[in-house]
C-alpha cells in the first residue's frame, strides 16, 4: 500500500494529549488489568505530560505492566534508535515519533510488527493494511499570530504571505533538524513552491528556533509577528492561560503531520504492546487527545476546543509525498541548512 493512499480521503486525524487531558484510564484499565512483564516507549511527546500525566495514568490503565519511557525530540529518538539498529539492539518496543515518513523506512526495513487493532473499524483514516503502523497524535502545522500585536485582518493568511518585507525579522519556524514536524513543514514547502520560497523566507529575517515552546514566547513577548508553529501548542495557551495568541489555517493548505504507533518486531512483550497501541486507538484514549487539543481519526469524537472542524482542515491540506520526504531526508535537511541557516 502507498502511503498517499494512506493520506487520502481522511477526514479526521488521530492525535496525542499535549494538555490538561493526560493519557487515560477508565473503563480500559479493567481490559488491560491482564497484561503483564515490561514495556519500553521511545516518544517524542513532551516530558512534562509524560511525567505528570502519561506515567501515573498509564501505570493506572496497565496495573501488571511495568511501562518505562524515553523521551526525545524526534530527531533524538531517531538518531538513538537507528544506532540500536545497526548495533542489533533494539531497545524500544513501541515507538511514538512525529515523522510519518520515518515508518516507511522502517517498514521496508522489516523492523515492524503487523497488529491488525481491535479499534481499526473505528478509524476512519487509512492505515498500513496490515496494521504495521496507525497515526495516533496528528499535529497541524500553522501560522499564529499575537491579537494584542495585530488585528486578524493585518495578520498573514498564507504561507507565501509571510516573504512580505513587512514581517522582516519578525517571523520564526522550528528547525527541521531537531523536529519532525519542522522537517515535513520543510519538504512539503519546498515541494510546493520551490527552495527559492525558503531563500525568500531568509531574506526577510527568519529565525529558525530549536522547538515551538521558543516560539510561542516570542511571540508573547512581540518578538516574533507570526510564525509557523504547531496548533496544539496555540490552542492549549488560549484555553488554559487565556493567552491572547491566534491560529490561522493557512489559505494554501494547513500541514496535517499525522504522528504513527507502531510495535517493533524485535520486541520482547508483544501482548503489551499491542494492548498499549488499542488503548491509544479507543474511543477513550481519542477523547482524551482531543481535550489535549488535538484531533483525532475517530469518526466518534469531534475537534478540539478553539479548533475549527476537522473535516474543514482535512478539505483545505497540503498534499504530502511523504514516500518522498521518506527517500530524501538527508537531502531535504542539507538544503535547509545550506539555503537558510548558512547564510
Amino acid at each position: 500500500m502507498k502511503l498517499s493512499k494512506w493520506m487520502l480521503g481522511s477526514a479526521a486525524l488521530l492525535a496525542l494529549s499535549v494538555a490538561l487531558a493526560g493519557c487515560g484510564g477508565g473503563d480500559n484499565a479493567k481490559k488491560s488489568a491482564g497484561v503483564k512483564g515490561e514495556l519500553m516507549i521511545y516518544t517524542s511527546i513532551y516530558p512534562d505530560i509524560i511525567d505528570s500525566m502519561c506515567k501515573p495514568n498509564v501505570a493506572k490503565a496497565f496495573p501488571d505492566m511495568k511501562v518505562n519511557w524515553f523521551q526525545g525530540g524526534t530527531e533524538k529518538v531517531v538518531t538513538k534508535i537507528t544506532g540500536e539498529i545497526k548495533a542489533k539492539k533494539i531497545g524500544a518496543d513501541v515507538l511514538m515519533v512525529a515523522d510519518p515518513s520515518y515508518y516507511l523506512k522502517l517498514n521496508e526495513q522489516k523492523l515492524l510488527l503487523p497488529y491488525k487493532s481491535k479499534e481499526d473499524a473505528a478509524v476512519i483514516t487509512d492505515k498500513a493494511a496490515d496494521g504495521a503502523w496507525y497515526g495516533v497524535r496528528v499535529s497541524n502545522m500553522i501560522i499564529a499570530y499575537n491579537s494584542d500585536k495585530l488585528k486578524a485582518e493585518e495578520a498573514p493568511q498564507t504561507w507565501l504571505d509571510l516573504t512580505d518585507p513587512k514581517w522582516k525579522g519578525k517571523i520564526a519556524m522550528p528547525s527541521p533538524l531537531l523536529s519532525g514536524t519542522a522537517y515535513v513543514a520543510a519538504g512539503v514547502l519546498a515541494d510546493k513552491y520551490g527552495w527559492e520560497y525558503f531563500e525568500k523566507l531568509r531574506d526577510n529575517g527568519l529565525r529558525v528556533e530549536e522547538g515551538n515552546s521558543a516560539i510561542q514566547n516570542k511571540l508573547l513577548t512581540g518578538e516574533y509577528a507570526a510564525a509557523m508553529i504547531l496548533e496544539e501548542n496555540i490552542l492549549k495557551l488560549a484555553a488554559t492561560k487565556k493567552e491572547p495568541l491566534k491560529v490561522i489555517y493557512p489559505k494554501d493548505g494547513t500541514l496535517m503531520v499525522p504522528s504513527p504507533i507502531a510495535i517493533l518486531n524485535t520486541t520482547k512483550n508483544p501482548e503489551g504492546a499491542k494492548a498499549i497501541v488499542d488503548w491509544w486507538l479507543s474511543k477513550e484514549g481519542q477523547e482524551a487527545v482531543v481535550k489535549g487539543w488535538m484531533h483525532s481519526v475517530r469518526g466518534d469524537v469531534k475537534e478540539p476546543i478553539g479548533a475549527i472542524p476537522t473535516k474543514q482542515i482535512n478539505d483545505n491540506k497540503l498534499k504530502v509525498n511523504w514516500q518522498m520526504l521518506a527517500d530524501n531526508n538527508a537531502q531535504i535537511k542539507e538544503e535547509f541548512r545550506k539555503r537558510v541557516m548558512d547564510k
